[in-house]
């Protein structure tokens, strides 16, 4: 299995993740307990959205993309104090955590244990994070595109979803260039239409499962300030994108292989 950065947890709440570096771009992942469907009915993916946003007005958190599915949850995000991001989870997951299972009148935990973090590199990278994200339920099939599924960004991106938005729009157009709005939907919409159409929506595990995604030369400067690591690997991609691993590896990604979603 292919190297996963730690996190650790305690009373079903993610803990810190001592690899965060300030200013840096983090794809997190994270599956629900023994991969069960908790997230299956609407009601529990608007009650966790809902939570999200609530925190965001308190935290110095940017997020630019995210998926909620049936069984685990996909953000992308930047901070500029790396101590916010552990901070955050902590409190969003071990909130609705509590909620739900009092709700439900279940005990035992709700999340796996640990959520994954990949750092990546803008503004190509940033790119095709964003619609590796925005294209999960395309790939496992529960919908044929993501305008239809409404617990992603794409629906924020282009102006479907108006009201307690997740999405920084202002931070992330500043990282790909300081974008015009209508310009990024323009290219957004076009890049997620065509990789549908050329049927390229495959699994890339790169973006759950590594430390880093970037440059070689990202790749390297990543390395060199993730101290105290034991081994790592390196893996050229395709083109300018590298992937950088830990190793021996350690337990599976967040984010589901075989495991296929449920239209709820």
């Amino acid at each position: 299995m292919r190297g996963l950065s730690r996190c650790f947890i305690l009373a079903d709440v993610p803990r810190a993740n001592r690899y965060f570096l300030p200013g840096k771009l983090y794809h997190l992942t994270h599956r629900c307990h023994d991969r069960q469907f908790l997230f299956k009915f609407a009601r529990d993916r608007n009650g966790y959205r809902q939570i999200v946003w609530e925190s965001l007005q308190r935290f110095a958190v940017e997020v630019f993309s995210y998926c909620l599915t049936s069984n685990h949850t996909h953000f992308l995000v930047r901070s500029e104090d790396p101590e916010l991001i552990s901070r955050w989870m902590q409190e969003v997951e071990g909130q609705f955590a509590q909620a739900y299972n009092r709700r439900k009148k279940r005990s035992g935990s709700f999340w796996d244990g640990r959520y994954h973090c990949t750092k990546i590199e803008p503004v190509l990278h940033l790119w095709n994070c964003m619609v590796y994200i925005e294209l999960h339920m395309v790939r496992v099939g529960v919908v044929r595109h993501p305008e239809h599924w409404a617990w992603c960004s794409y629906q924020e991106w282009m102006g479907r979803r108006l009201r307690y938005v997740l999405i920084n729009k202002r931070a992330c157009l500043g990282i790909l260039g300081n974008l015009d709005l209508s310009s990024f939907q323009e290219h957004y919409g076009h890049v997620i239409d065509e990789t549908i159409a050329q049927d390229r929506c495959r699994r890339q595990g790169e973006w759950t499962e590594s430390i880093a995604v970037g440059s070689e030369a990202f790749i390297a400067a990543i390395r060199e300030a993730t101290l105290g690591r034991r081994r790592f690997e390196t893996e050229r991609l395709s083109g300018e994108a590298w992937a950088l691993r830990e190793s021996p590896s350690v337990p599976e990604s967040a984010e589901p292989k075989n495991v296929p979603e449920k239209p709820f």
